[in-house]
C-alpha cells in the first residue's frame, strides 16, 4: 500500500532573529523574542506572497527567484521588528543624521534602509562568492599556462565551485565564533527542533522539542549549499580556455536565476518527500547545519514554540496577551512551503 504523506511536512518554517524566532505558515507570520525581564514579546502579522497574487510568479524556476527576493525582504523587516520588540532601538540616542533621515523619508525610512541593505548585501555576496573564486581560478590557470599548458575547462569549473564552497564554510566558521551569532545559532536550533516536533505530531512542549533533531532539509543553510553545488553543474558548459573573461563572469551572473530556481525546486521536493535519494542529496547541506545550528535550552525552545503556535492560529487559537501585537500588511512573503 502507498504510504500516506505527512500533511504537516512543509507547512511551517522560519528563521532565527535577535533573541527569538520568526515562524511562517501560509500568510501568517509570528515573531517571538525573549526580553531582558524574561517575558516573551510576540508580534503576529499577515503577508501575502506575490506568488499567490499572480500565477506567473508561481511558475517553477521563476518562483525560486521570487522566493529569494521575498525572503530577503522578510529577513530585513523581521530583524527590525525583533529589535523593536526588544527595545534596542530605544536604547541609543537619536543622532542628527537619524533625525535628518526621519524628516526626509518619514514612514518610508525603513523601506529605504531595507532596500539599501539588500542591494549592498547582494553586491557583497556576488563579489565574494562569484567574482573572487573566478578571478582566483583564472590566475591559477595563468600559472598553469606558464608552467606548460592550460588547465582543462572542467577542472577550472571545479576549482571555481570548490573555492565558493570553501569560502562559505570559512565564513560560517568565523561568524560562529562571535558570541551573539552563536546565541542566534542556538535559536536557529530551537526553530528547527520545534518544527520537527510539530511535524512528528508530538505535543509542542520544550521537553518534547528537545528530543527532536536540529537539522532540517529545508533550512536556508542547505539552500545556499545546494545552490553552490548546482552552480558547478549548471555552468559546466562554460569554456574557460576559449571564452573571454568578461563572457565567463557575465554568463555566470546571468545563470544565477536559473541556479536559484533549480535549488528551490530541489529543496521543496526534499522537504515534502523524504526518501533515501533526497536524503543523500540533502546530506551536505545538513552537515553545514552543524555549524549554523546549536543546541538550544528550554527557554529558547519555549520562544520558538510560541512563534510556531502564533503562525498556526487555526490549530492553536491565540490567547489574549499584553505582549502580543497584531497587524496586517500587504508586503510579500513566502508561503508555507518555502525553505525554513
Amino acid at each position: 500500500m502507498k504510504k500516506e504523506r505527512n500533511c504537516r511536512l512543509g507547512k511551517v518554517g522560519g528563521q532565527a532573529v535577535l533573541e527569538g524566532v520568526m515562524m511562517k505558515s501560509g500568510d501568517n507570520i509570528s515573531l517571538a523574542v525573549r526580553k531582558e525581564d524574561g517575558t516573551i514579546a510576540q508580534k503576529n502579522s499577515t503577508f501575502v506572497s506575490a506568488r499567490k497574487k499572480h500565477k506567473f510568479w508561481n511558475i517553477p524556476l521563476i518562483r525560486g527567484c521570487v522566493n529569494m527576493v521575498e525572503m530577503l525582504r522578510l529577513s530585513f523587516s523581521t530583524l527590525n521588528d525583533s529589535t523593536q520588540l526588544l527595545g534596542l532601538d530605544e536604547m541609543e540616542a537619536e543622532s542628527k543624521f537619524d533625525k535628518w533621515l526621519q524628516d526626509k523619508f518619514g514612514d518610508k525610512l525603513m523601506n529605504v534602509v531595507m532596500t539599501i541593505g539588500m542591494v549592498l548585501g547582494v553586491i557583497l555576496s556576488v563579489g565574494i562568492f562569484l567574482l573572487l573564486p573566478n578571478l582566483v581560478t583564472m590566475w591559477l590557470n595563468e600559472l598553469a599556462i606558464d608552467a606548460g599548458g592550460p588547465l582543462p575547462s572542467f577542472v577550472q569549473n571545479l576549482i571555481s565551485g570548490g573555492l565558493r564552497i570553501l569560502i562559505f564554510i570559512i565564513y560560517l566558521l568565523l561568524v560562529s565564533l562571535m558570541k551573539d551569532i552563536r546565541r542566534t545559532f542556538e535559536y536557529h536550533g530551537a526553530e528547527h527542533k520545534s518544527v520537527a516536533c510539530y511535524e512528528a505530531g508530538m505535543e509542542l512542549t520544550p521537553e518534547n522539542a528537545a528530543k527532536c533533531t536540529r537539522f532540517h532539509p529545508r533550512c536556508g543553510t542547505s539552500f545556499i549549499f545546494v545552490i553552490l553545488i548546482i552552480s558547478i553543474l549548471v555552468t559546466s558548459f562554460v569554456n574557460w580556455n576559449t571564452w573571454p573573461k568578461w563572457a565567463i563572469i557575465g554568463t555566470k551572473l546571468l545563470m544565477i536565476p536559473v541556479i536559484v530556481g533549480i535549488g528551490f525546486e530541489f529543496l521543496m521536493l526534499a522537504g515534502k518527500y523524504p526518501n533515501p535519494l533526497t536524503r543523500a542529496l540533502s546530506a551536505p547541506g545538513l552537515w553545514m547545519q552543524r555549524i549554523t545550528t546549536k543546541e538550544p535550552d528550554a527557554s529558547q525552545l519555549e520562544v520558538a514554540i510560541t512563534a510556531l503556535k502564533g503562525a498556526l492560529p487555526d490549530e492553536f487559537p491565540p490567547q489574549a496577551s499584553e505582549s502580543t501585537q497584531e497587524e496586517k500588511t500587504e508586503d510579500a512573503a513566502p508561503p508555507d512551503d518555502d525553505p525554513a
